[in-house]
Formats: C-alpha cells, sequence, structure tokens
C-alpha cells in the first residue's frame, strides 16, 4: 500500500501548525499509561502539537512521563476526568484540530457524562476509543445527536459486542455485513479491530492484512487511537486516517516482532518502529 503524498515529504516552507494540533481527554487513576501512549504515537505519526488533558490531579504524573507532549490539567472528580471540565475543554478548542477521547478515562458515571457531552457538542474531528465506547454503548443515541461529522469509533470485539448487543459468536459469522451496517446507520467510521481488522465508511470496507498475535497485549489499541489522530491531524479524511492507521500499526508491529519476538512486544515498541513502517 502506497501512502499519500503528503505523509512522504513535508515543503520547507512549514511550522509545527502546519501538521494539526491533537488533544488527548484521558486518563484516571492506575490508567495514566493509556493517555501517554495515545500522545505519543499521534506526535510520531507526524502531529506538529500534542496536548493531553488529563485529571488535574494526576497532571504532576503526566509533566515526568510525557516530554514533548504538552498537558491541560482539567478538573476530576476520585482520579478521572469529570463534566465540570467540559468548559475548559470548550475554551480550549479553537487551539485544536482532532480530538481522541477515552484512553484509559475511566467509567465512572461522571467521566462517562463528559464523553457523551464531547460527542454531542464538539464539532472537531474526533476518535473514540475505549471509555468512550463503553460510555455510548450504554447512550447509542448520542451518535444520532453528535456534532461532529468526522468521528472514528476504533471498538475491539468486545465492545463492539456492548454497542449492537449481539455476542462475539454471531459477529464473526457477518463481521463485514455488521461493521459496514452501523457505518452507514449512524454516518461514521468504524475500526473493528482484532484478526484481520476491518475499517469501513458505510460504502467502502478495507480488511487488513498486517499484523500479527504478538499485537494482542495491553496498550495496543491506545497506540492505534493516537495513529489515526495524527493522520487527522495532517489533513487525512476520517476514511482514509482510518485505513492507513491500522495498515501501519500492522506493519510496525510486524517489523518489531522480528526483533522482539511475539511473547516480548510491548505496545511501545510500536511506536519506535513506525519510522521503518514509513520507509518500507
Amino acid at each position: 500500500m502506497r501512502l499519500p503524498a503528503q505523509l512522504l515529504k513535508r515543503k520547507p516552507d512549514t511550522h509545527k501548525g502546519s501538521y494539526g494540533h491533537v488533544l488527548v481527554l484521558g486518563g484516571s487513576t492506575g490508567l495514566t499509561g493509556a493517555v501517554c501512549l495515545c500522545a505519543n504515537s499521534a506526535l510520531k505519526m507526524g502531529a506538529g502539537l500534542v496536548t493531553a488533558g488529563v485529571p488535574v490531579s494526576l497532571n504532576s504524573i503526566f509533566e515526568i512521563k510525557l516530554t514533548e507532549v504538552m498537558t491541560l490539567p482539567l478538573a476530576d472528580y476520585e482520579g478521572g476526568l469529570c463534566l465540570e471540565s467540559f468548559s475548559r475543554i470548550e475554551e480550549f478548542l479553537p487551539k485544536v484540530d482532532v480530538l481522541v477521547i477515552g484512553p484509559g478515562a475511566s467509567v465512572g458515571p461522571n467521566t462517562q457524562k463528559l464523553m457523551v457531552k464531547i460527542i454531542e457538542q464538539v464539532d472537531k474531528p474526533v476518535v473514540a476509543d475505549a471509555d468512550a465506547i463503553t460510555a455510548l454503548a450504554a447512550n447509542l443515541d448520542a451518535l444520532g445527536r453528535k456534532k461532529t461529522k468526522e468521528i472514528i469509533l476504533t471498538p475491539h470485539l468486545g465492545e463492539f459486542s456492548r454497542l449492537i448487543d449481539l455476542d462475539k459468536n454471531q459477529i464473526n459469522k457477518k463481521r463485514k455485513e455488521l461493521v459496514k451496517d452501523f457505518a452507514l446507520r449512524y454516518n461514521l467510521t468504524l475500526v473493528l479491530k482484532g484478526n484481520r481488522t476491518l475499517v469501513s465508511d458505510g460504502k467502502n470496507i478495507f480488511e487488513n492484512k498486517t499484523g500479527n498475535p504478538g499485537l494482542a497485549t495491553a496498550g495496543t489499541g491506545d497506540v492505534l487511537s493516537g495513529m489515526i489522530a495524527g493522520l487527522l491531524a495532517q489533513g487525512l479524511s476520517v476514511y482514509e486516517a482510518a485505513k492507513y492507521g491500522v495498515y501501519l500499526h500492522g506493519l510496525a508491529g510486524d517489523l518489531a516482532v522480528k526483533e522482539k519476538t511475539q511473547n516480548c512486544l510491548i505496545a511501545s515498541d510500536i511506536i519506535n518502529y513506525l519510522p521503518k513502517a514509513m520507509k518500507k
């Protein structure tokens, strides 16, 4: 697969603002790593700027863990983002091109309300992952009220099962049909993660053939969400960003596994092997 020309060579007269600003919203007590993996992968994928919107009580942790990524401390409740932080997020939005919501965000009711409110009221491209998908599974009608026209959902099989209320065996019998129907019904792009990940915008469907079982490890989904957001920030359409993000994610995993082995592969290895994947 050939990458879009804009990803292969940059114009000389550019600056960091030319490549978009990604805001990652998530993190909670015990789950700070998810935001870090997501934010770092967005930056590695080529986004010019990345900010992590995180609970104020945990901000010092992120300040230590993140070097190139900026932080936006937000109001929190019991170690997770809360609905009260929405006004600060709204103030920050003019600086942002793309949002990622959900990595490590927790399933607390206050956090879940914030995830739903962002989908209903923010008119920016959104990548919804992890705990944001859990929030949607309990509030699926929010997708009918979404303000953004550019949204990507990245569920794994278990999360997709909750979204459409079918068990995993039923889904596996007609994966392509169900993914395409869901994307069409809710006017979004869906990434169903797993062996031969599927990407659909309701019209087109892409079945990915890169990747290996070594990717079945904590944090790889957070890396994928960040990669997709980084591509969106650089001007790719939602479907293109999802498709190329999935392909490069698997390819980086395939290159990494040659040295790391399937058992020893971890999520941050994917980020480190992205340059080789881009070159290949």
